[in-house]
């Protein structure tokens, strides 16, 4: 499941989860829109990692914090802290691999 962010829950999210996907977006952006079922399907698949989008319509001042100048943007947290950010839509496989590389190289942390 991909949870929807706001200003109002957005850094209570990050803190609760250990590594977290955020999807910057906007629901004009073909690319964004693009993206989101491969969002969808790889939530399905990597339970490990908790999956949010944050429309940037609705929360410019989020945008505006994490430095978004493009979209979609996904910011990576892990407990807590931003440990990458992928800029642009890619292939379903490449960025469950990136993915996996993250999760694998904090497992002890």
């Amino acid at each position: 499941m991909v949870v929807e962010l706001n200003r109002e829950n957005f850094d209570e999210f990050v803190k609760q989860n250990k590594i977290v996907v955020v999807d910057f977006y906007a629901v004009w952006c073909g690319p964004c829109m693009m993206l989101a079922p491969i969002i969808e399907q790889l939530a399905a698949e990597m339970p490990s990692i908790s999956f949010a989008k944050v429309n940037v319509d609705n929360a410019r001042e989020l945008a505006m914090k994490y430095g978004i100048m493009s979209i979609p943007t996904l910011l990576v947290f892990v407990n807590g802290n931003l440990v990458d950010r992928i800029v642009g839509s890619m292939p379903k496989e490449m960025l469950k691999a990136r993915l996996q590389r993250l999760i694998d190289a904090n497992k002890n942390a």
